[in-house]
C-alpha cells in the first residue's frame, strides 16, 4: 500500500495527503488486484486482532457477515481464490473469537446462507479454512496453540458437531443429484471432520446408505470412496470396527464394485483400491487387538473376513496402472505379516502366497515405455514403486522361502533357457528376481553358497546359468546393469567356482561393460569393477598383467581440450585407478614386480601434472585456467585412488612402492606455491597429504613444513577449515616427533585464523556467518588435538602474551558464542590444562587464571539464555563443564571448595544453603553424581 496515501486518513493531515488519499482508495476500487489488498490487510488484522478495540472487532464481524450476505445476491460468483481467501478470514476469526465472543459463529453462518448455494459454497469452504487450522498434520503448532486448538475441538463437540453434522446431511441430500460440485465438497468436510469428531453421528444408517448410494454415481463417487475411507480409519473397537467393515463390503459387494474387471476408469479405480486397503488394513487391526486381548472367536471372525477380501486385493495388485497396484500394497504386506505368525498355512492360504507372489513378479516388469536414457518423473515413480514391492518379496521369504526360491528359480530358467528371443524387460526382471533374493533369503557375510544345501545348490545353478548363459550380451542397458549388479552381488560363487572368473572379467572389459556404447553403463560398470576385483583378489593372480593392459587406455588423463569425449569421467577413472591399484597390491608378484608396476601406473600421471602445471601458469584465459586446474587436480585425486590398496606404512614398504609415491609428492607439492585457482589445487594435494600421512608415516615429514607455509598464504576460510584437520591428522599421529614443527608454525596458523574471523561481515551474511562458525570449531579443535596429545609445550612456549590471547579464545568460545559443539571442545581443551598446568608445579600465574577466568567461565555459559539444556549438544557441553570443575576441584582440592564457598557463589547471590549443597555434589566421588547435579542447579537457576 502507498504509506503516504496512509497518512492522508489522520484527521489533522494536511489537504494535499488527504487529496492524495482519496484518489488512492478511487484507484483501488477500480483496480484489478485490489481484492488482494484488501483480503490480506484484513488477514493480518486478524493476526493482530487483540491489538483493535470492541468497536473495531464488532465491524469485522459485521463486515464479514454482511460480504457474505451479498455473495447470495451477486448475479456472477466471486473467482475461486477471493472465496478462499475470505474463508481463511472467516477461519482465523473464528479461532479468535469462537471461545469467548463468538459462540454463535456457525449457527449465524448457517442462518445467513441456509441452502442458497452460493453461500453453501462458502459455508463448505468455511468449514475446510476450519479444520486446516485446528488439525492440519503439515502445519506445525506451537504448545500454546496446540491447547487451545484441543479446546476449540471440544467446544465444538459440545454445543455445534450436531448440527454441523444435520446441515450436511441437508445439503448432501438436497444437492447430490443436481449439483455434483457441492456434493463433493460436503464430502469432503464429512471426510475430513470424521476424524475428530463422533463417529456415530456419520456411521449410521441414513449417512451410510447416502455414502453407499454415491458410490453408483460417477461424478460421486471418487469423494464418497475418500468419505468412506476416512470412515473405515477412524480408531474405534475392534468388534464394532470388524461389523462397520463387514456391513459395507457386503453392500459395496452387491452393487458390483467388485468387479474389478469390468471397470475402467483407473481414477476412480485408484480411490477404491485406496478404501479397501484401508478396509483391509483396519480389519487386520482388529484381529491383532483381539489375539492380543485373548478373544480367540472374534479374532477367527475377522481373520475371515480378512481372507474373504484377498481375491479382491489380488485383483487390485495385479492391475496394469500401477497406482491403483501401489494403493492396495500395504493391505497386502499386513496380510502377510499375519500369515508368517500363524503356526500352520491352510491350502488356500498357500495359494494365495502364490499368487502374491506371481503378482508381485509380473508387476516388478519394466513397460514399454520406460525411458531408460531419459528418466523423468513417471521412471521415478516406477523406481519407488519397485521399492514397494521387494518390500512384498521380502516378507513372502519370510513366510515361505522354499516356495519363493522354487518361483524365482522356475522363472529364471524358463527366461534363460530363450534369452535371445524374450523381451528385455521378462530378461531383466527374471535376472533382477536371482539379485533380490540375496536380501530376501539374509545369511551373514554374503555366504549363500554354504549352509543351506537346498539353498545353496539353487543359487548356484543359478549363477551357473547366468555367466555361462551368454545373457550378458543382451542389447538392453537395463539387462547389462541387472547382469553386473548380479554378479557383484554374488561374487561368493566365483570362490566355489572360480573358472567363470575370466568370462566375467571380459564382459567387464568389453564393449559390455568399461566400453559399452551407453555412458550410464560404462560409468556404474567403472564402480561394479572396481568391487568385483576387490572382493575377489585372492583369485585374481592368473589375470593381472592381462587386466592392467587391457584398462591402459582408459587411465589416460583426458586433456583439457572442450568437445574432448572420453570413455569414463574423471569420477569414473577414480574406480579403474583403484582397482589397478588393488589388483598390484594384492598381487603375488616380488616387490621389485609390484614397484615396477606401479611406477608405470603413476609415472605417466607425474609427467602430465608437470607439464600442466607449466601450461596453466601460463594461460591467461580464465576458462582455460579452471579447466587446466581440474584437470591437475584429477591427476593428483588419481595418485591418491592408488593408495587406498594400502592399509598402513607397512604394506607400502613392503610393496616397494613408498619411493614412487615419494616422487609423486615431490611432483605435486609444486601446484601449491602456483598463484592461480589456489582453491582447486590446493584441495586436491591436501587430500594428497592426508593419504600418504597414512601411507609413508614419517617419511612425509619433510615435505610438511613447506607445505604448510603456502597452504597459509592468503587463505581464506574455507582453507584453513580444511587444512586444520591436516594439521591434526599430523599432530595426532606424531605427536612429540612434530613438536619442533608446531612450535614454529603455531602463532603464523593463529594470525592466519584470527585475522581471517576478525573479516568485518554483513549481517545477513548467512554463508560468511556458517563459515566463520566452522572455522571456530576448527580452531578449537586444533587446540584440543594439540592438549590431548600431551603437547601442551607447544601453546607454552609461545611466550607468555600469546598464551595468554589463547587461552581468552577459549574462555570466549566456552561463554560467548552460542554454539553448543565450540563449547564442549573449548570445555575439554580447560579441563586438559586444568589436569596438565594446575597443580603447584604448574606455570606461574595459572592457578590465577583458573580462579578469575576458568571457575567464572562454567557458570557463565550455561547461565546464558541461548544455553539450551534442552539440546542434546547442550548437555554434551554442560557434562564437559562439569568436568572441567571436577579437574579444578581434583588438582586445587579444599582451596577450590573454599574459593567457591566464600567467594565466588556468594558474589552471583546464590543462597548460603544451595552453595553447601553445589560444593557437596562437586565432591562426590562419583563424577556422574556431579554431572546430574550440575543439570538440576542451572534449570533451577534460569528464570
Amino acid at each position: 500500500m502507498d504509506e503516504q496515501a496512509l497518512l492522508g486518513l489522520n484527521p489533522n493531515a494536511d489537504a494535499d495527503f488527504r487529496q492524495r488519499a482519496l484518489a488512492y482508495f478511487e484507484q483501488l476500487k477500480i483496480s484489478q488486484d485490489a481484492w488482494q489488498v484488501c483480503a490480506e490487510a484484513l488477514a493480518q488484522s486478524i493476526y493482530r486482532y487483540s491489538e483493535l478495540t470492541e468497536v473495531q472487532q464488532q465491524l469485522i464481524r459485521e463486515t464479514l457477515i454482511t460480504w457474505l450476505q451479498a455473495q447470495m445476491l451477486n448475479p456472477q460468483p466471486e473467482k475461486t481464490f477471493i472465496r478462499n481467501k475470505a474463508a481463511q478470514v472467516f477461519a482465523l476469526l473464528f479461532v479468535t473469537e469462537y471461545l469467548t465472543k463468538w459462540p454463535k459463529f456457525f449457527f449465524d453462518i448457517l442462518s445467513v446462507v441456509d441452502l442458497n448455494p452460493r453461500g453453501v459454497d462458502m459455508y463448505l469452504r468455511i468449514l475446510m479454512a476450519v479444520d486446516a487450522e485446528l488439525v492440519d498434520r503439515d502445519v506445525v503448532h506451537t504448545s500454546e496453540e496446540a491447547r487451545r486448538n484441543t479446546l476449540l475441538k471440544d467446544t465444538m463437540r459440545e454445543q455445534c458437531i450436531p448440527s454441523l453434522v444435520e446441515s450436511w446431511y441437508q445439503i448432501l441430500q438436497n444437492y447430490q443429484y443436481n449439483n455434483s460440485e457441492l456434493t463433493c465438497q460436503c464430502l469432503e468436510v464429512v471426510g475430513a471432520y470424521v476424524s475428530w469428531i463422533d463417529l456415530s453421528l456419520i456411521a449410521n444408517e441414513r449417512f451410510i446408505n447416502m455414502l453407499l448410494g454415491h458410490m453408483s454415481v460417477e461424478v460421486l463417487r471418487e469423494e464418497a470412496c475418500d468419505c468412506l475411507f476416512e470412515i473405515v480409519n477412524k480408531g474405534m473397537d475392534p468388534i464394532d470396527k470388524t461389523k462397520l467393515v463387514e456391513s459395507l463390503c457386503q453392500v459395496l459387494q452387491s452393487a458390483g464394485l467388485f468387479s474389478i474387471d469390468q471397470e475402467d476408469d483407473v481414477d476412480f479405480l485408484a480411490r477404491f483400491s485406496k478404501l479397501v486397503n484401508g478396509m483391509g488394513q483396519a480389519l487386520i487391526a482388529s484381529w491383532t487387538k483381539l489375539i492380543k486381548s485373548g478373544d480367540m472367536k472374534s479374532a477367527q471372525d475377522a481373520l475371515q473376513a480378512i481372507e474373504a477380501k484377498v481375491s479382491l486385493m489380488l485383483q487390485l495388485l495385479i492391475h496394469e496402472d500401477d497406482d491403483i497396484s501401489s494403493n492396495i500394497i500395504g493391505f497386502c504386506y499386513d496380510y502377510l505379516h499375519i500369515l508368517k505368525q500363524l503356526s500352520a498355512l491352510s491350502d488356500q492360504q498357500k495359494a494365495n502366497v502364490e499368487a502374491i507372489m506371481l503378482a508381485v513378479m509380473k508387476k516388478l516388469t519394466y513397460d514399454e515405455e520406460y525411458n531408460f536414457e531419459n528418466e523423468g518423473e513417471d521412471e521415478a515413480m516406477f523406481v519407488e514403486y519397485r521399492k514397494q514391492l521387494k518390500l512384498l518379496l521380502d516378507r513372502l521369504a519370510q513366510v515361505s522361502p522354499e516356495l519363493l526360491l522354487a518361483s524365482v528359480r522356475r522363472v529364471f530358467n524358463t527366461t534363460l533357457q530363450n534369452w535371445q528371443t524374450t523381451r528385455f524387460m521378462e530378461v531383466e526382471v527374471a535376472i533382477r528376481l536371482l539379485y533380490m533374493l540375496a536380501e530376501a533369503l539374509p545369511v551373514s557375510h554374503g555366504a549363500h553358497f554354504s549352509g543351506d544345501v537346498t539353498k545353496a545348490t539353487a543359487l548356484q545353478d543359478m549363477m551357473r546359468t547366468l555367466v555361462t548363459s551368454g545373457v550378458s550380451a543382451y542389447q538392453h542397458t537395463s539387462v547389462t546393469l541387472e547382469f553386473f549388479e548380479t554378479v557383484v552381488r554374488y561374487e561368493k560363487f566365483f570362490a566355489v567356482e572360480p573358472q567363470h572368473i575370466p568370462t566375467v572379467l571380459m564382459a567387464f572389459l568389453d564393449h559390455r561393460g568399461l566400453r559399452h556404447s551407453s555412458p550410464k553403463v560404462r560409468s556404474r560398470t567403472a564402480y561394479l569393477f572396481s568391487r568385483f576385483v576387490k572382493s575377489l583378489n585372492k583369485q585374481m593372480n592368473p589375470f593381472i598383467e592381462d587386466v592392467l593392459n587391457r584398462i591402459q587406455d582408459l587411465l589416460e588423463l583426458s586433456p583439457p581440450e572442450n568437445g574432448y569425449q572420453a570413455l569414463l569421467s574423471s569420477d569414473d577413472q577414480l574406480f579403474i585407478y583403484e582397482t589397478a591399484g588393488v589388483l598390484i597390491v594384492n598381487s603375488e608378484y616380488s616387490a621389485e614386480r609390484k614397484q615396477a608396476l606401479m611406477r608405470n601406473l603413476l609415472t605417466p600421471l607425474m609427467e602430465k601434472f608437470k607439464v600442466l602445471l607449466e601450461k596453466l601458469m601460463m594461460a591467461q584465459d580464465e576458462d582455460r585456467q579452471m579447466a587446466l586446474a581440474d584437470c591437475l587436480n584429477h591427476a593428483v585425486g588419481f595418485a591418491s585412488r592408488t593408495s587406498k590398496a594400502f592399509s598402513n606404512k607397512q604394506t607400502v614398504k613392503q610393496c616397494g612402492c613408498s619411493e614412487v609415491y615419494l616422487d609423486c609428492l615431490q611432483t605435486f607439492l609444486p601446484a601449491l606455491s602456483c598463484p592461480l585457482q589456489k582453491e582447486v589445487l590446493r584441495s586436491g594435494v591436501r587430500t594428497f597429504l592426508h593419504r600418504m600421512i597414512i601411507c609413508l608415516e614419517e617419511e612425509v615429514l619433510p615435505f610438511i613444513p613447506s607445505a604448510s607455509e603456502h597452504m597459509l598464504k592468503d587463505c581464506e576460510a574455507k582453507d584453513l577449515q580444511e587444512f586444520i584437520p591436516l594439521i591434526n591428522q599430523i599432530t595426532a599421529k606424531f605427536k612429540t616427533q612434530v613438536s619442533p614443527f608446531l612450535q614454529q608454525m603455531f602463532m603464523p596458523l593463529l594470525h592466519a585464523i584470527f585475522e581471517v574471523l576478525l573479516l568485518p561481515a554483513e549481517d545477513n551474511d548467512q554463508s560468511a556467518a556458517l563459515e566463520k562458525q566452522m572455522l571456530r570449531r576448527s580452531y578449537f579443535a586444533f587446540l584440543q588435538t594439540v592438549t590431548g596429545s600431551g603437547m601442551s609445550e607447544v601453546i607454552a612456549n609461545q611466550g607468555a602474551e600469546n598464551v595468554e590471547r589463547v587461552l581468552f579464545t577459549v574462555i570466549q568460545g566456552a561463554v560467548d558464542y552460542p554454539d553448543p559443539i565450540a563449547q564442549k571442545t573449548c570445555f575439554i581443551i580447560l579441563s586438559k590444562l586444568v589436569e596438565l598446568w594446575g597443580g603447584k608445579d604448574g606455570p606461574v600465574g595459572f592457578a590465577d587464571f583458573v580462579y578469575k577466568h576458568i571457575v567464572p567461565a562454567c557458570f557463565l555459559a550455561p547461565l546464558k539464555q541461548t544455553f539450551d539444556l534442552a539440546d542434546a549438544q547442550t548437555v554434551l557441553a554442560l557434562s564437559e563443564c562439569a568436568v572441567t570443575l571436577k579437574t579444578i576441584h581434583l588438582k586445587r582440592g579444599p582451596e577450590c571448595i573454599q574459593y567457591l564457598q566464600q567467594e565466588y557463589l556468594p558474589s552471583l547471590q546464590v543462597a548460603p544453603e544451595i552453595i553447601q549443597e553445589f560444593c557437596q555434589a562437586l565432591q562426590q566421588p562419583d563424577a556422574k553424581v556431579f554431572k546430574n547435579y550440575l543439570k538440576v542447579f542451572f534449570q533451577r537457576a534460569k528464570p
